[in-house]
């Protein structure tokens, strides 16, 4: 492992050229440009806002002012967009780029660390212009805000880990990509991100404490909404569950790394 991170530490000039080069190759021939990384997630926003919080009237416990359910499913869906990017781009990141592993020698770990470079400026653009609408609606959660540094390296732990362990799955058995992504929109609708979790049946809310991202969502939702977290032990949760995935991720990676390279 320590070998491994001196390699990435040495590599690092080539991981954020990488990273440059990939954010402006991305809009280069895009009119709106970066403002894409903003439409789909604030549609999506949009359209749930509509539905759930105008038509079926959805109410949240101890928030009520008039953009507590905006907030609400602006935090979640923030949220779960980052995870997503992760995973679903670390499940094809080898196979994305076999030609570059079998040419050029360099840290092949290298490409895992890239993407998560890529998806937090992605992550960082949305989350400031969903800032902006906090201080403009007069919703500023304060310094509940500095919650989000222990909650986002919990996050990236858990999503790393699985990309990971899944790009390294999905290099011998290439359905594994196509069985996650069924299971991925599977996973977002049991995890409460539209709705609240107070609504669901006792023996329902029981079996949330086996979804890593229930508690991982509830803590953004309740900084951004101003009450702070409250559950903190439940963090040990996606904690344990990041560390555990990115060390089996490290390891399957070091002991096939070089199967890998012969499949693709």
């Amino acid at each position: 492992m320590g070998s491994t991170l001196q390699s990435l530490w040495n590599y690092r000039g080539f991981i954020f050229g990488s990273v440059k080069r990939e954010f402006e190759t991305k809009y280069q021939n895009s009119v709106l440009g970066a403002a894409w990384t903003i439409v789909n997630p604030m549609a999506m926003i949009m359209v749930y806002t509509i539905i759930f919080s105008q038509v079926m009237k959805a109410r949240l416990p101890g928030a009520e002012t008039q953009f507590a359910y905006s907030i609400y499913l602006c935090a979640g869906l923030l949220t779960w967009g980052l995870f997503t990017e992760i995973v679903t781009r670390g499940q094809n990141i080898f196979i994305e780029n076999a030609n570059f592993l079998k040419k050029i020698s360099f840290p092949r770990l290298t490409l895992p660390v890239i993407l998560v470079f890529n998806a937090c400026i992605n992550f960082a653009i949305i989350l400031s212009l969903f800032l902006i609408f906090l201080i403009l609606s007069n919703n500023w959660p304060g310094w509940s805000l500095l919650y989000l540094v222990p909650l986002l390296v919990i996050q990236l732990l858990l999503a790393s880990g699985l990309g990971i362990v899944l790009g390294v799955l999905n290099v011998f058995f290439r359905d594994v990509g196509q069985f996650f992504g069924i299971f991925l929109q599977l996973w977002f609708w049991l995890t409460p991100i539209v709705y609240p979790s107070d609504i669901l049946p006792q023996a329902a809310r029981n079996w949330m404490v086996l979804n890593p991202m229930f508690p991982l969502i509830r803590a953004y939702q309740s900084v951004f909404i101003g009450q702070g977290i409250a559950d903190w032990p439940s963090l040990c949760i996606p904690l344990v569950a990041g560390t555990v995935l990115c060390a089996l991720g490290w390891r399957m990676f070091h002991n096939h790394s070089g199967e890998m390279v012969d499949e693709l």
